[in-house]
């Protein structure tokens, strides 16, 4: 869409070859890209290519070719509502008032709530907001902005943002603006308390759960802060119970929805959906020694505070072991994954992500973010990882694969543009290349990721790499 739009604007004639089911995400993104006039034509998702071309190239051409209509040549700015919501009536018409919904025809007909995740949610009266923005310095009419430079190397900015100082933040997929007062009434609506109000504005800032607009953003709580407001970073971390944690969580997807202004297949085009947004805390106590929280990973001080957003968190994987198989590798090399490594009977520390990493790329490409036990991660350094980025080294090395593979997989045809440009190591093109070539199916070590929170033993999850993290933005400067 974007490069379309570009091509729009400048004045060379566009078109966007698009799914019939995908009509209305296709329209909302044209007018949110300030193109509300821009020309579709419909191809399938089951012909064969050849055919389906020829079915739909005649009509592709006429969209290229028929002069613009008067109301296709219209320009301008569109602002999308961004009205002061806070209802005044009694507390009863109020709670009716945010729980209406409205029948969305993509969605078989189903209600879907304005305003809320779909549960009832604590009325943001005015008495409660004033109360929620008792927990912030920043006043109640203050535009959200970046509170600071982002440096983009090692990470990116939430598509459709600038990551510069003092840019207002938009909220995809809509790009409305918000204002503290806004961040507070959901932060009310949500179940948080004022002294939240510093997490909520960072979440605010890194895009509140809206990840490219799709959502499944997640966020992780690095530094002090985590355990002054309450945040629960032992035993069942991701799951239901610590008040912080679930009420953070449940305010990213209250953003999404008020001020993303996301509804599945009309603004948002994700397929399956995504899981629950969580806020999680990391347990930096339990960091075994040299190794950086994600505060100062994030080049931040160990005792600032800092939010990270993780894209996919919703998509959550589980490396287990058997009862007692992780502990019996560790301690006496016995049990399957000894055997797997070669490391019978041998006693001491091992790295267990031997048993684990080489399934990682057999579909797939890209780095991981591993939320690790602590009793994982101290196996990790007793083995001889004593930083973070020696295990993610040790990733990256053990990624690569042949090209033989690597050709089997199905994001590498875009990614080397159909194999014709040049894979930088060799300098030939993609196409040219041996089959016995190996190249990383993980780009560098930098494109994996570890928190370590949570607690008890012999379980670990991923998610998606480094790819889906977003900036670290400070909790600190919004006290």
């Amino acid at each position: 869409m974007p490069q379309l739009v570009e091509a729009e604007k400048a004045g060379i004639p566009s078109a966007f070859v698009l799914y019939e089911d995908l009509q209305e995400c296709f329209r909302q993104a044209a007018r949110v890209n300030g193109v509300p006039g821009l020309r579709g034509v419909f191809c399938s998702r089951t012909q064969a290519g050849p055919e389906d071309v020829g079915r739909f190239l005649p009509a592709l051409m006429d969209s290229l070719l028929r002069p613009l209509t008067e109301e296709e040549r219209e320009s301008g700015v569109w602002n999308p509502s961004n009205e002061r919501i806070l209802f005044t009536g009694t507390l009863e018409d109020a709670e009716e008032f945010y729980c209406q919904a409205e029948a969305i025809p993509s969605l078989q007909g189903a209600p879907y709530c304005r305003y809320t995740d779909g549960l009832p949610v604590t009325v943001p009266t005015e008495e409660r907001v004033a109360e929620m923005l008792k927990g912030t310095s920043h006043q109640a009419d203050e535009i959200i902005r970046f509170q600071t430079d982002h440096e983009l190397e090692r990470r990116h900015i939430q598509m459709g943002r600038t990551g510069k100082k003092g840019d207002v933040c938009r909220f995809l997929p809509i790009r409305r603006t918000a204002t503290v007062e806004k961040i507070a009434t959901i932060g009310v609506m949500a179940g948080c308390r004022p002294e939240h109000m510093p997490v909520l504005l960072a979440m605010a800032e890194a895009g509140g759960g809206c990840g490219d607009g799709r959502g499944g953003s997640g966020y992780v709580v690095s530094g002090p802060i985590a355990r002054e407001i309450g945040m629960n970073s032992d035993v069942n971390v991701f799951g239901p119970g610590n008040p912080a944690n679930r009420a953070l969580g449940r305010a990213a997807e209250l953003m999404w929805r008020n001020l993303g202004g996301q509804i599945p297949s009309v603004t948002n085009c994700g397929v399956q959906g995504t899981g629950l947004a969580n806020c999680i805390p990391e347990n930096s106590e339990a960091l075994p020694p040299g190794w950086q929280g994600m505060n100062e990973e994030y080049g931040f001080k160990k005792t600032d505070s800092v939010l990270v957003s993780v894209g996919r968190m919703g998509h959550l994987h589980t490396t287990e072991f058997s009862p007692g198989g992780y502990r019996a590798f560790q301690k006496s090399g016995h049990g399957g994954l000894a055997r797997r490594l070669g490391v019978q009977g041998q006693p001491g520390p091992k790295n267990w992500l031997g048993y684990e990493v080489p399934g990682l790329w057999k579909c797939t490409e890209g780095g991981f973010t591993f939320f690790l036990q602590p009793e994982m991660a101290r196996s990790l350094y007793e083995a001889g990882f004593k930083t973070k980025e020696a295990v993610y080294e040790w990733i990256y090395q053990n990624s690569y694969t042949t090209v033989a593979e690597y050709r089997t997989h199905s994001w590498p045809d875009m990614w080397t543009g159909g194999w014709n440009n040049i894979e930088e190591s060799s300098g030939k093109r993609w196409r040219e290349l041996p089959d016995d070539y190996r190249v990383p199916a993980c780009p560098d070590p930098w494109a994996n990721c570890i928190i370590v929170t949570g607690g008890g033993e012999e379980v670990s999850s991923y998610t998606g790499g480094r790819g889906g993290l977003d900036a670290g933005y400070s909790i600190d400067v919004w006290r």
